[in-house]
């Protein structure tokens, strides 16, 4: 059973420190720092930021010495979590707007320094992090700590009054490679998103830019904050802008309003943009691999893809024993996302990791993005600390060297209940087992999918209401179709019995029509028989 600490280390940072660590220590901090000359302050603007990630872009990549003291390398993941930044030592803490800058102790997986620095009138000037803002709670390390010099920190964590006015809570934090999270209201961390994807699960190995510097403006009472992070690797160079604005009484959802200016080192073979990671292990359709008590173990329980006719599609997501691979071809798509619905706890019956409270993360550009692709890959896993899943965009024209590109977009991570599309009904559940009648053995390329569909018009029809299944499959055939209304649980069922071809990937895609009108988002699915 995988361990849970709402405000600790948990699998996303875990990744993200092993993404840079097979990485060989090839990322690379700035040939030259903000305050290289040694000087106190220095003007700073998103402009001239991105100026200096231009030129950067031009010269050849640096990789990153990395010398800190062998106590902090040598840490295990509980030593390390034992490592504690202390509340009284939060930067701003004093300050009227609410938000508390923290940061995170190198050692462990997170061995490269990140540049933290603030922007107070348009002057940037280094945080100055010390051994003493933080609680060892282990001798020997508080010890070695004292005699060595500092080495600097891994990232940095932002606190605010997120769902109560007397207590702060994470809000947003940057941590390993160029992974970030955030929080809606009521929600505990569980889906992540990184800066960029470069080459992943493709035939080159994959790339993990980091953030290697991060700068926070002074805080404004009611007003957003804004983040900006330098983005370095091998193939690329970044300018970044995150504009937060928190969860609040008004909006039950926080939302960052993203820049990012790219500058291309090389070329590249797959670029993803915004990508999103997150876990599924099992639900109701592959639970029979899983001996657990619980349900469902997941952080997310689906892909969601709203075109730009306004169609929304659901990707069920799936982990099985081979890598999962989806490409939905789009032009700007209106948002993409990883979601997860089922709010109530019965769904999961997990008192410690509390699924049912985990975020939902869309992505909604802001501009024409154009052609392109959205991405899913899922990973076959056998555990819940596993990251499995991976979405993001892939525009249709590759990276080339020495090019420069602008993506800007929003990010909203809440709960993001189904129930706010009055008229589609959504998909809330998918189900699987072995197709065909009940008790009868069946071959291992027949199987039933049975798909609940809520909420919308589709709510009030009665049953008996005539009602279209549109239904296809590839690499496959449907060979009976039942739609019925169960009153119990007020859902629409559908239930569909596919027997695929032999060796065949089945993609599977169902949705319902009446009264003139589409009724329920679009289901969509991939399953591969046991060979």
């Amino acid at each position: 059973m995988t361990r849970h600490y709402e405000n600790q280390l948990n699998r996303r940072q875990v990744l993200a420190g092993l993404g840079t660590s097979l990485f060989l220590m090839t990322t690379t901090s700035l040939t030259k720092p903000l305050l290289a000359q040694e000087a106190e302050s220095v003007a700073f603007d998103f402009d001239s930021f991105s100026e200096r990630m231009k030129i950067l872009a031009a010269n050849p990549f640096q990789p990153l010495a990395v010398d800190i003291p062998a106590a902090f390398q040598g840490l295990d993941y509980d030593a390390y979590r034992k490592i504690e930044y202390r509340a009284d030592a939060s930067k701003w803490a004093d300050d009227p707007a609410g938000y508390r800058l923290q940061a995170f102790h190198l050692g462990w997986l997170y061995n490269e320094p990140v540049k933290i620095f603030k922007i107070e009138g348009g002057t940037a000037r280094a945080v100055d992090f010390r051994a003493a803002d933080f609680n060892y709670h282990d001798a020997a390390i508080g010890e070695a700590a004292e005699a060595a010099s500092f080495p600097g920190v891994a990232g940095l964590r932002i606190n605010y009054p997120l769902n109560r006015p007397d207590a702060v809570d994470e809000l947003v934090t940057f941590l390993g490679a160029s992974y970030f999270r955030a929080l809606g209201r009521n929600n505990i961390y569980g889906v992540s998103a990184r800066g960029l994807v470069l080459n992943s699960w493709v035939d080159v190995p994959e790339e993990f830019p980091r953030f290697s510097e991060l700068y926070v403006e002074e805080p404004v009472a009611g007003a957003p904050l804004t983040i900006y992070a330098a983005l370095e690797s091998p193939s690329v160079t970044g300018a970044y802008r995150f504009i937060i604005t928190p969860a609040s009484d008004a909006a039950q959802e926080s939302v960052m309003e993203v820049t990012a200016r790219l500058f291309f080192r090389t070329d590249v073979q797959e670029l993803g943009v915004a990508p999103l990671t997150s876990m599924f292990l099992y639900a109701e359709a592959n639970r029979g691999g899983f001996d657990d008590y619980r349900p469902q173990v997941h952080d997310s329980n689906g892909l969601l893809v709203e075109r730009e006719s306004g169609e929304v599609m659901w990707r069920a997501l799936n982990n099985s024993a081979w890598l999962g691979n989806s490409y939905l071809s789009e032009t700007n798509p209106a948002a993409f996302g990883l979601y997860q619905r089922g709010r109530n706890f019965e769904s999961y019956q997990d008192a410690g990791a509390h699924y049912e409270r985990r975020p939902s993360l869309r992505v909604e550009p802001i501009g024409a993005w154009g052609q392109g692709m959205v991405r899913l890959i899922e990973i076959p896993a056998k555990l819940e600390a596993d990251d499995n899943i991976v979405a993001f965009w892939i525009p249709a024209e590759p990276a080339r060297a020495g090019e420069a590109r602008e993506y800007s977009y929003r990010l909203i991570w809440g709960d993001l209940n189904p129930e706010q599309n009055p008229s589609l009904a959504y998909v809330a559940e998918t189900r699987g087992g072995v197709g065909g009648v009940s008790g009868v053995e069946n071959a291992a390329n027949f199987r039933k999918f049975v798909i609940d569909f809520k909420g919308g018009d589709l709510a009030a029809l009665p049953a008996g209401t005539p009602i279209d299944v549109l239904a296809t499959v590839g690499g496959g055939v449907v060979r009976s179709s039942v739609l019925s209304r169960i009153d119990a649980n007020d859902v629409w069922r559908l239930v569909l019995d596919v027997e695929a071809d032999p060796g065949a990937t089945l993609e599977l895609k169902a949705y319902l029509v009446g009264m003139g009108k589409k009724l329920t988002e679009t289901w969509l699915y991939q399953w591969r028989p046991a060979a």
